[in-house]
C-alpha cells in the first residue's frame, strides 16, 4: 500500500452527475462505496469538497454581489455537499465526523487540528467543510492546507478527466496527457491543475498531488494502491 493517509479533494459539481445542478444520488453511492473499498484497506481518509453545484462566490461577484457574501455562501454550500456526503458515507457503515471551519456546533465540530489527527487514527472518515473559513480562498487551498495540517501523504484530486493533459480533452480530442509533472512545469506551462494558492503550498510542503478520474470506479482504489493512473505532480 503506497499511502497511509489521504486527502481526496472532490469538486462539487463532481457530485451533479448528470444533473444541471444540486446532487446527483447515485453519484453520491457510488462516491461512498469507493471510499469504502479503500476505508477496508485500513487507509486513513480526509475529503474536502467544494459547493460549485450548488453556489460559487465568483459566479455572484459577477452578478454585482459583494465577493466577501458570495464567498461565505460559497462556504455554506460545501457544507451542504459535506452533509450529504457524510450522510451516503454512513449508509455505507463509515464512521464519520464533520469539521467546519465556520462555527457550526448543532451540525459540525470546529476544526481542530489534533481532533481531526485522532478521529483518522480511530479509523473515521473526516470531511472538512467550510473551505478555509476565509472568503478569497477557495475549496483547492482548504484542501492543501488540511492536508499540510494533518500530514498527508498526498492530495487525490478526483475529476471527470483521467489526469492532466496539454489541453482541455473534452474541448480537444488530440489533447495529450502528462504522466508525470513537477510543480514548476505546470507552472510555467499554465495548467490549470489547482489555484495558485494551493499550488504554492504544495509545493512548499513537499505534498503530492494526483490528478485522476474518480468516476471510473474502483480508480480511487488503484491511485491509492499505487498503480499510475492519472497524473501525478511533485516536487
Amino acid at each position: 500500500m503506497k499511502y497511509k493517509r489521504i486527502l481526496l479533494k472532490l469538486s462539487g459539481e463532481a457530485l451533479m452527475g448528470k444533473k444541471q445542478f444540486g446532487i446527483d444520488n447515485e453519484r453520491l453511492v457510488q462516491y461512498a462505496k469507493e471510499v469504502k473499498g479503500i476505508s477496508e484497506l485500513g487507509i486513513e481518509i480526509a475529503i474536502v469538497i467544494g459547493g460549485g453545484n450548488i453556489f460559487r462566490g465568483v459566479q455572484a461577484e459577477e452578478g454585482g454581489m459583494e465577493r466577501t457574501q458570495g464567498d461565505y455562501m460559497g462556504m455554506l454550500a460545501t457544507m451542504i455537499n459535506s452533509m450529504a456526503l457524510q450522510s451516503a458515507l454512513e449508509v455505507q457503515g463509515l464512521h464519520t465526523r464533520l469539521q467546519s471551519a465556520i462555527k457550526m456546533e448543532a451540525i459540525a465540530e470546529p476544526f481542530i487540528k489534533r481532533k481531526a489527527v485522532r478521529h483518522l487514527e480511530k479509523g473515521r472518515v473526516v470531511i472538512f467543510g467550510s473551505g478555509t473559513g476565509n472568503p478569497f480562498f477557495t475549496t483547492d487551498s482548504a484542501a492543501a492546507l488540511r492536508a499540510i495540517e494533518i500530514d498527508a501523504d498526498v492530495i487525490l484530486k478526483g475529476t471527470r478527466v483521467d489526469g492532466i493533459y496539454t489541453e482541455d480533452p473534452e474541448k480537444n480530442p488530440d489533447a495529450v496527457k502528462y504522466k508525470n509533472l513537477t510543480f514548476d512545469d505546470a507552472y510555467k506551462k499554465g495548467l490549470n491543475v489547482m489555484d495558485m494558492t494551493a499550488f504554492t503550498l504544495c509545493k512548499e510542503n513537499n505534498v503530492p498531488v494526483i490528478v485522476f478520474d474518480m468516476n471510473k470506479p474502483g480508480n480511487l482504489k488503484r491511485v491509492v494502491l499505487g498503480e499510475e493512473i492519472g497524473t501525478l505532480v511533485e516536487v
